[in-house]
């Protein structure tokens, strides 16, 4: 039976006949390492159907997060409100939703079961979450990916499931729904690229590599072009950041040979980062791109 107060509403009640329906997620928060999970999860979205939003004043705090106010010429003129939806589109053979916003503050255990309850309805086959890490990495390699999933032999071989051993942190308002999406029995999946600590602003390479995971795991193809042409205007300013400075040169000269030795950072490396990202975004400061040691 359908809860009378759910959070969200539904554009087309009853909802459309989806085929084998794949549903992508990312919220921006502190597992949005320079917002490439959710500009990986809006590129999914792009062109797509809006099929369910959600209750603004139920989920969000607005002194922490408050609507934009534009004002003209004097005149209020436009309040945009963060928003919390779910989009669709087809492509290929099968359609694939995203569900991508601001993360909520507010009655995550509800909007888990509000999200379970509306991927029953919409006959979701498989969960698949985004999200991205400060890491101990270098720009000047590939992007690393590390998977989670809710049972063996969901991810491909390509994608190591990590990190080993146990990793304790706060959790994350994604982290929570998918947790109540894969106690239905839902597979789940998550991809979650590692981004170099030392950015301290958007990093579509991170982006792009989500994208790819999510393609090949699904069997779809996004067009990339625009982020791969981000991509290399970012890696040259990082290059010449490096370049400029002798100590972020030996800095990224280390990151290159553990990321050569060990092909990605160990388990307590990735921890370590973490939580300081968490520290830094606490203090509400903003990391230039300058490498440095922690």
């Amino acid at each position: 039976m359908l809860r009378s107060m759910a959070l969200y509403r539904l554009s087309e009640d009853p909802p459309p006949a989806l085929t084998a329906p794949a549903l992508v997620a990312a919220f921006d928060g502190w597992i949005d390492a320079a917002g490439a999970s959710t500009a990986a999860a809006a590129r999914v979205a792009d062109g797509g159907r809006t099929l369910a939003t959600f209750d603004p004043d139920a989920l969000y705090d607005y002194r922490a997060r408050r609507p934009v106010l534009d004002v003209v010429d004097g005149t209020l003129t436009e309040l945009t409100w963060p928003e919390l939806s779910l989009r669709g589109r087809r492509i290929g053979e099968r359609d694939v939703l995203a569900l991508v916003g601001p993360e909520p503050d507010f009655r995550w255990q509800e909007l888990g079961a509000d999200v379970l309850e509306l991927c029953l309805r919409l006959g979701v086959v498989e969960w698949i979450s985004l999200g991205s890490l400060p890491a101990a990495v270098p720009h000047t390699r590939p992007v690393p990916v590390l998977g989670t999933a809710s049972k063996p032999g969901l991810l491909p071989d390509d994608v190591p499931q990590g990190p080993a051993g146990l990793l304790r942190v706060p959790s994350a308002a994604l982290s929570a729904v998918e947790f109540a999406v894969a106690g239905s029995g839902i597979p789940t999946v998550g991809f979650y690229a590692q981004v170099p600590h030392y950015v301290g602003s958007t990093y579509p390479a991170a982006a792009i590599a989500l994208l790819e995971h999510v393609g090949r795991h699904l069997g779809v193809t996004f067009d990339t072009a625009d982020l791969r042409r981000a991509a290399d205007t970012t890696r040259e300013r990082l290059d010449a950041a490096v370049a400029a400075d002798e100590e972020s040169r030996a800095y990224v000269a280390r990151l290159e040979m553990m990321a050569d030795e060990q092909g990605r950072p160990a388990g307590e490396d990735l921890i370590a980062e973490i939580e300081r990202f968490l520290r830094q975004r606490a203090d509400g400061g903003a990391e230039d791109d300058r490498p440095g040691p922690t």
